[in-house]
């Protein structure tokens, strides 16, 4: 489970920021909260703010930071993917070293050990990386895997010798020793590179495709009629009219050796005895989005990782938003924990009915620019005092009193249009 993920100048994001996903000693909902690790952690957090706010750029860090774990070996060098994008509205910042940190818990690990693990980023090049783990009875005693900064000889304490001078002598400056580790198969770098595979980062920019590839389907969608039969079980949570799908393998795109298959939705009409098919992208967009969702619900669910999703609401009624929300917080659906994190606009979620203080987060921008992220729990009014539990959460943050909303005035362009 993912304990707390921290960032520091990264786009819109200047200081030092986290997402902090313990439970604090309020009261309401015990029920969302887990034990894991020796640590008490939620299964939710929902991420409001004004538009350009910086939302989004939560979710781009943490994407940011999951793909360079994965694939650092493609950052760097002519012809690379692009370079981290540091705050960008002062000298030095621009010039500063970004980074990026994540607490969590790995399902995999029986003995339930906490493990710190962190980079930082300047350009190309990687100036400083680690990786700590704390057994469960553990309070603050982090014992040192491996740390590393630009300039200075590797430390280590949890690798053999062997393994250590293997790693030094293939460290490139752009690569991360946790991805360079995982490649070389060993097993303690490998884990932790692994928890960043299973998590899933989603903003559904491939929504408008004609043709679903197969890296895009539930595995074993196109052969197996007992999984088209799942997701017609799973979509009928929200739309019973759908009752199966026909299948039909097409030639390839650009060449490619890849499959791809035109799919169609077969509806039961009332008062038409034969079933009626449609070609699945005639679908509403909510139901695209909830067919894209399939696939990775099932994998967050079996594997117990991290779903962070922008703008889950975002072509989704409220209600089948709370539904999915509402999954993650019951054992027997999530056994394994999942985390659901997203960022959204759906007020009718910011809710002391429904979540805690410590799911609510807000992102608020000041006036140079800088983006700051806060839990609704730890906020304090210009009194100084937190909020309490029973508040009309939901009015009285679209009236400014908790911030993050936007500042508007009127559209006064509109009157010169018209005229």
């Amino acid at each position: 489970m993912l304990i707390q993920f921290n960032f520091r100048n990264y786009k819109s994001f200047k200081n030092d920021t986290s997402l902090d996903m313990t439970a604090t000693k309020i009261s309401e909902f015990s029920n969302h909260v887990i034990e894991n690790g020796g640590e008490k952690i939620l299964s939710l957090a929902a991420i409001y703010g004004a538009n350009a706010s910086g939302k989004t750029n939560v979710y781009e860090a943490f994407r940011f930071m999951k793909e360079y774990v994965v694939d650092s070996f493609s950052y760097g060098g002519e012809g690379k993917k692009n370079r981290v994008v540091p705050y960008l509205f002062d000298a030095d910042s621009r010039n500063e070293e970004s980074e990026f940190e994540v607490f969590f818990t790995d399902p995999s690990d029986m003995k339930e050990r906490v493990y710190q693990y962190g980079f930082c980023i300047r350009g190309m090049g990687i100036t400083e990386e680690w990786l700590y783990t704390k057994a469960k009875t553990a309070r603050d005693s982090y014992k040192t895997v491996f740390y590393r900064k630009e300039g200075e000889e590797l430390e280590t304490s949890g690798l053999p010798k062997n393994i250590v001078d293997n790693l030094t002598v293939s460290l490139e400056k752009e690569t991360l020793i946790v991805s360079l580790g995982a490649k070389l198969k060993i097993d303690k770098l490998r884990q932790v590179r692994d928890w960043f595979v299973r998590n899933e980062v989603l903003k559904f920019e491939k929504s408008d495709m004609d043709y679903f590839t197969t890296d895009l389907l539930p595995n074993g969608f196109t052969t197996d009629e007992k999984v088209r039969d799942r997701v017609v079980d799973y979509l009928a949570s929200f739309d019973k009219s759908i009752v199966g799908f026909e299948v039909e393998e097409t030639g390839s795109l650009d060449g490619n050796d890849e499959k791809n298959y035109v799919i169609n939705t077969l509806h039961r009409v009332t008062g038409r005895e034969e079933l009626q098919s449609i070609p699945l992208m005639s679908e509403s967009s909510g139901t695209l989005k909830m067919f894209a969702l399939y696939p990775v619900l099932k994998s967050v669910f079996e594997n117990g990782s991290v779903l962070f999703v922008d703008e889950l609401n975002s072509k989704l009624h409220p209600l089948l938003v709370r539904n999915i929300m509402l999954s993650f917080l019951r054992p027997e659906i999530n056994p394994h924990h999942a985390q659901l994190i997203m960022t959204t606009h759906d007020i009718w979620q910011f809710s002391n009915d429904f979540l805690r203080r410590d799911e609510l987060w807000i992102t608020d921008k000041d006036s140079e620019g800088v983006s700051e992220l806060y839990s609704v729990a730890d906020f304090k009014n210009d009194s100084g005092n937190k909020i309490r539990k029973n508040e009309a959460l939901a009015k009285n943050y679209l009236v400014g009193n908790y911030g993050g909303i936007p500042a508007l005035r009127p559209l006064e362009i509109m009157e010169e249009l018209a005229d």
